[in-house]
């Protein structure tokens, strides 16, 4: 009966302390966070080395993704503009400002089913670009940065 019960408590906790956002790629329903590899790692605040060689932190939250995975809106809202991630065009340079639910996200790396309008949550949004066209080896993810540059963690 104890391990039972232990298991309730887990579960219990888990849905407690989850943030308030939906799954955000197929494949990861949990929203597992990118960890460290030959590119980096993937989580709010970690350092990041600039073409000029000065360091600069990650204002954002790297999901992982594969390539060509169906991409979920985390939340209801709009969809109000395309965002562009690089000044040098490539393979992954697209991306949608989703505001709604009190939030509002740049979400990278990804091709939109539109860049306007209403979408709901757990809907489909888009599909993950292909990464390792660009950047081979490293863990192929969707780049969640709220707009005003704070922590999206704790949402996931």
């Amino acid at each position: 009966m104890f391990p039972l019960k232990l298991i309730v408590f887990i579960a219990l906790v888990s849905i407690v302390f989850a943030g308030p956002w939906g799954q955000i790629c197929a494949g990861n329903p949990s929203n597992k966070v990118r960890g460290c590899d030959i590119k980096g790692c993937g989580n709010y605040g970690a350092p990041r080395k600039s073409r000029d060689g000065t360091i600069r932190r990650h204002l954002g939250v790297d999901v992982v993704c594969n390539d060509g995975s169906t991409v979920y809106a985390p939340f209801s809202g709009t969809i109000e503009r395309q965002v562009i991630p690089y000044k040098i065009n490539n393979a992954i340079n697209n991306g949608i400002l989703l505001r709604g639910s009190g939030f509002c996200v740049k979400m990278f790396y990804i091709k939109p089913v539109k860049y306007q309008g209403q979408i709901a949550k757990g809907n489909k949004i888009g599909v993950m670009l292909p990464m390792q066209r660009v950047y081979p080896r490293i863990t192929s993810h969707v780049h969640i940065e709220n707009c005003n540059k704070s922590d999206p963690t704790g949402n996931l």
